[in-house]
């Protein structure tokens, strides 16, 4: 064969792969309102950046008459590209070959990518769209996903890994997004669950359908699997670069510092008056984060779920932080099953990428009930003890009002390592609030009071209480805050102790890993 026939059968070879599953179900998936395997790359990287690997792999299967359809690239588009210049592997599964099923060679390919990733230290991000495993290669189907699953478990915390659900991920496949760092889901477009809807019914006799048993939003509002819920896949693209313009390469390298416009002695005299006088009284936990932040910029993250506690990213100096924020807002900022496991596993994975941790405080305690207790509040409390005691990087922790309880211990205190811990005035740190202190200490006097001599009484140890604790100096006087600081100034306060910190070190205990309350 001549030279330039060699030169055009490669061309048509490769023209043939990038059609996946032919026309007609390119067709189909856009007729679905869904991007094509490809096509979400393109979109996803910079203009002509995607090096594409393993186009002419096909599947290895001879059972249920398999030989006889073959597709190049049997399935999913491999490769690495650069977002906004930095390096990334991307695998993207598509559902124009057999449905986006996983076989034995989509395995090795997927494989393939997260081996490179680890071994240079670079950013990997799947895109799922995938009927599961492939019934007709049975066993090596399910050895192929289990080979994904250790790669996602050995690379965690040491490459960022993003996956994106633009399509069905049901059964085994939905391990591997949880295994990863962050899931993002397109609202009625995707869906996650371990059994579907059929498997329901036949088993438990309960009738549900896919987007209740597994849509974006009952996984973004209600079981807290997906971090990020989407209108479209174009927002799914965007927001991806967007989060990974926050990250690191991987856990040796620094996040990304860019610079600050934003004057950081910027005063925000609106944050003097934020806080009502009444201390029963909610504000909004978002406006003091946009206030502080460079360019009111927030990335929030698990917005829809345990709302009483906040977490994202944002930069402050132009550099990345990650931000954790009780929210007064909603169930007066209380913590609970939910936010606990919410804020424990956002600040493991800023520990995990070395970005620093901004936490604000305005916690009355952990939420009393049965519900909570039989659910196991201890332990899940515990993971975000765990969690900010365990971290070594950076801790910057401002309480803007209530600090009660061990929720005071748990929220990044002094003695959990927190390196610098400031106050506004109106903090109030103490073991609970007035009227439940009062009724514990003075419960035997009150018992002899009649209720007019009571409520008098009450109300004299409740200003005395207050005096002595609703504001942050006692804390301050044992050397637990570390200043009291004017609201206003909290912005140039939290960047000049971030900026300090940047050479900090501290190493926890050696050992193979730590046994956190799970």
């Amino acid at each position: 064969m001549a030279s330039q026939d060699k030169i055009k059968k490669l061309i048509d070879l490769r023209a043939e792969a990038k059609l996946g599953g032919g026309e007609k179900r390119i067709a189909s998936q856009h007729k679905k309102g869904k991007y094509t395997a490809r096509e979400r790359i393109d979109m996803l990287l910079d203009e002509g950046s995607f090096e594409e690997f393993d186009m002419f792999m096909t599947h290895r299967c001879t059972n249920f008459g398999m030989e006889d359809t073959k597709f190049l690239g049997d399935g999913v588009v491999t490769g690495q590209g650069t977002i906004d210049g930095r390096l990334v592997f991307v695998f993207s599964q598509d559902f124009t070959v057999f449905g986006g099923s996983l076989s034995e060679t989509f395995a090795q390919k997927i494989c393939k990518v997260m081996d490179m990733a680890m071994k240079v230290g670079a950013p990997l991000i799947g895109i799922n769209d995938s009927g599961g495993a492939r019934i007709q290669e049975g066993v090596t189907a399910l050895a192929g996903y289990a080979e994904i699953f250790e790669r996602n478990i050995l690379a965690s915390g040491v490459i960022p890994q993003i996956s994106a659900i633009f399509g069905p991920c049901a059964g085994g496949a939905v391990y591997s997004p949880a295994l990863t760092d962050f899931i993002m889901m397109t609202e009625e477009k995707s869906y996650m669950f371990v059994t579907g809807p059929k498997v329901v019914k036949t088993v438990t006799g309960e009738t549900i359908s896919v987007e209740d048993l597994g849509g974006a939003n009952m996984h973004a509002s209600k079981s807290g699997v997906s971090h990020f819920k989407l209108e479209d896949e174009e927002e799914g693209i965007m927001l991806t670069r967007k989060l990974l313009s926050y990250l690191p390469a991987n856990n040796l390298e620094e996040p990304p510092l860019v610079e600050c416009t934003d004057p950081i002695d910027r005063m925000e005299d609106v944050l003097n008056e934020i806080i009502p006088d009444n201390p029963n009284m909610p504000y909004d936990m978002k406006d003091v984060i946009h206030s502080i932040v460079d360019d009111q910029e927030f990335l929030e993250v698990h917005r829809h779920y345990a709302k009483n506690i906040i977490v994202g990213f944002a930069r402050m100096g132009g550099m990345s932080v990650g931000v954790v924020a009780n929210q007064p807002n909603f169930l007066a900022g209380v913590l609970d099953i939910e936010s606990s496991r919410k804020a424990a596993r956002f600040i493991r994975f800023c520990d995990c990428f070395n970005i620093p941790i901004v936490t604000l405080v305005d916690v009355p305690g952990f939420l009393p009930g049965s519900g909570q207790e039989f659910g196991g509040i201890i332990t899940h409390g515990a993971k975000l003890m765990f969690a900010y005691g365990e971290a070594t990087v950076p801790k910057v922790t401002i309480t803007l009002r209530k600090s009660y309880g061990g929720a005071h211990d748990v929220m990044s205190s002094k003695q959990l390592r927190g390196d610098l811990n400031y106050a506004w005035p109106s903090a109030e740190i103490a073991v609970m609030g007035a009227k439940g202190a009062i009724e514990v200490l003075h419960g035997r006097k009150l018992s002899e009071l009649n209720d007019e001599e009571a409520a008098k009484f009450i109300e004299e140890q409740e200003k005395e209480y207050n005096e002595k604790f609703a504001n942050p100096y006692n804390a301050a006087s044992y050397g637990y805050i570390d200043d009291v600081i004017e609201p206003r100034n909290t912005r140039f306060r939290v960047i000049r102790g971030l900026q300090s910190l940047q050479t900090k070190k501290q190493v926890n205990p050696p050992k193979k890993h730590s046994n956190i309350p799970l």
